[in-house]
């Protein structure tokens, strides 16, 4: 991979991107299935499948909580490959898309937790940085979802305002 680093380009030996703020690389995690088709041993139909999201769903979990909800308690181990859909589209068929996109309300809860800690303590720095970078990924988020259109134009971060829709 080559990068700029200052004043020339270095080629690096990796290959995955570096996290955002820390340059660290992580490998851990659970890996998606090698073969992009419907395993024999899953026995759900597509038809039951959108019907256990629907469920979730309505039940209050977000995107990415059913789809782990489906693999570790139903077995099904990639939706989109079953289906032939990702949940957020199934999700938008049946309407029950929310609002704000799940991972912008996470980070917008961490700046509201941040914040709050910060009136307790008003010299601890480093959560300050904190939430200078949240803000950051925040702001990136926001530009991102206005350009797709999923946020309107006009829509704007008010952490005074966010406070009371996260609670």
């Amino acid at each position: 991979m080559l990068a700029y680093a200052g004043d020339r380009f270095v080629l690096f030996p990796f290959k995955n991107m570096a996290r955002m703020y820390s340059r660290a690389h992580g490998k851990s995690g659970s890996k998606k299935p090698l073969e992009k088709k419907v395993p024999s041993w899953m026995r759900y139909k597509p038809t039951e499948i959108v019907k256990l999201i629907v469920k979730s769903s309505k039940a209050g979990k977000s995107a990415a909580e059913v789809g782990t909800y489906l693999r570790d308690s139903y077995g099904i181990p990639d939706v989109r490959v079953a289906v032939g859909k990702k949940i957020t589209q199934i999700l938008e068929d049946n309407k029950l898309r929310k609002e704000i996109p799940d991972d912008l309300m996470a980070l917008m809860r961490k700046n509201i937790k941040i914040r709050k800690h910060m009136e307790q303590n008003k010299k601890d720095m480093t959560a300050k940085h904190g939430l200078e970078l949240t803000g950051s990924k925040i702001r990136r988020l926001v530009t991102y979802y206005k350009g797709t259109g999923r946020l309107a134009e006009n829509w704007k971060f008010d952490p005074e305002r966010i406070k009371l829709y996260v609670g």
